[in-house]
C-alpha cells in the first residue's frame, strides 16, 4: 500500500514539474503577444496582475496570517526586499531579451543558473565541491571566456539572468519562508514601483493597455495567471519529487527556451555561441552525473 502510496505521489510530482518547466519553456512564444506594450510596461503588468492573482489564492486559503507573520520579522522582511529586486531584474532582462529577439541567450543564462547556484555555495556558504562539480564549474567559466572574447561581446543577457536568478535562490534559502507567503511579499514590496511606472505611462497618453484595445488589455492581464501557474506547479512539484529529479527536470526549460529561438523565432547561432553552448553543456553533463550518483549514495 505504501510503495503504491509513493508512486502516485511521486507521477504526480512528475506532471506538476513538467507543467511547470514545459511552460517555463515556452513562454519566449507568449510575452511576444503583449505587444505593442514595451518590455518595462509588460513587466509592470506582470508584476501588478501577479500581485492581484497572489492576494485572490490567498484569502481563497485563508493564509493571510501566514503573510503577515512573515512582515512581522524586520530581518526577513528586508531579506525578501533583497529577493524581490533579484527576480525583478530576472523577469525585466528576459522579457527585453524575448522582446528582441535574442531567446538563445535566454536559454544559455538557464542552463549557467545551476552551475552558477553551485558557486555562490562554495563563496557564500564555504560549501565542499565534490570532483565532478569543480569540472564543471571550471569547464563553464571557460566557456564564458570563450563567449566573451570569440563571439566578441560580452554576454550580458545570460550572465544577468544566471545570476539574478542565482542570487534570488541563495537569499531564498536564507530566508526560508514558505514559497507561497514569500511570493506575495516580495510582489507587494516592489509593486507600488509598478504601479506607479503604469500611471506615469497613462500621464503621458503612452499607456498601451488602454490605448489598444480591449483584446490587449486581457492579454496584459493574463500576465499575472502565466506567472503564478508554473511557479505553483513547481512548488506542488519539490514537495513530492527527490531533489535529484527536480534538479534533472530544470534543465527542460532552457532546451525548449533553445529550441523556441532556434525554429520559431529563427534567430542565428555563431558557431562561436555553438562552442559556448557545447562547453555549458558538457559542464551540466558533469553536474548532472554528480548529481544523480550522490543522491544515489
Amino acid at each position: 500500500m505504501n510503495d503504491n502510496r509513493e508512486k502516485e505521489t511521486f507521477r504526480t510530482g512528475l506532471y506538476y514539474g513538467l507543467g511547470a518547466y514545459i511552460t517555463w519553456g515556452l513562454i519566449p512564444i507568449y510575452w511576444p503577444l503583449l505587444q505593442p506594450a514595451s518590455s518595462l510596461e509588460i513587466l509592470s503588468h506582470r508584476v501588478v496582475w501577479s500581485l492581484l492573482t497572489l492576494f485572490i489564492i490567498i484569502s481563497f486559503l485563508k493564509q493571510w496570517t501566514a503573510v503577515f507573520d512573515v512582515v512581522k520579522i524586520k530581518k526577513t522582511a528586508w531579506i525578501l526586499l533583497l529577493a524581490s529586486i533579484f527576480i525583478s531584474i530576472n523577469w525585466g532582462v528576459f522579457i527585453w531579451a524575448v522582446s528582441h529577439d535574442r531567446v538563445v541567450d535566454t536559454a544559455l543564462g538557464y542552463f549557467m543558473n545551476p552551475l552558477v547556484s553551485v558557486a555562490l555555495g562554495l563563496i557564500i556558504f564555504k560549501e565542499k565541491l565534490r570532483k565532478f562539480q569543480w569540472v564543471a564549474v571550471i569547464i563553464a567559466f571557460f566557456a564564458v571566456l570563450y563567449l566573451t572574447f570569440a563571439a566578441g561581446s560580452f554576454p550580458w543577457i545570460s550572465l544577468s539572468l544566471a545570476f539574478s536568478f542565482g542570487f534570488y535562490g541563495l537569499v531564498k534559502k536564507v530566508a526560508n519562508v514558505p514559497s507561497l507567503s514569500s511570493l506575495t511579499v516580495e510582489t507587494t514590496f516592489v509593486a507600488p514601483f509598478f504601479i506607479g511606472f503604469l500611471i506615469w505611462l497613462y500621464s503621458r497618453g503612452e499607456l498601451s493597455f488602454v490605448q489598444d484595445g480591449i483584446s490587449h488589455a486581457l492579454w496584459l492581464a493574463s500576465s499575472g495567471l502565466a506567472t503564478i501557474i508554473p511557479l505553483l506547479f513547481f512548488g506542488a512539484a519539490v514537495i513530492r519529487l527527490p531533489l535529484s529529479v527536480t534538479g534533472l527536470l530544470q534543465y527542460i526549460a532552457p532546451i525548449l527556451q533553445f529550441l523556441v529561438g532556434l525554429f520559431i523565432f529563427n534567430e542565428i547561432v555563431s558557431p562561436a555561441k555553438w562552442i559556448g553552448f557545447v562547453g555549458i553543456w558538457i559542464a551540466l553533463s558533469f553536474f548532472s552525473v554528480d548529481a544523480w550518483r550522490y543522491s544515489r549514495k
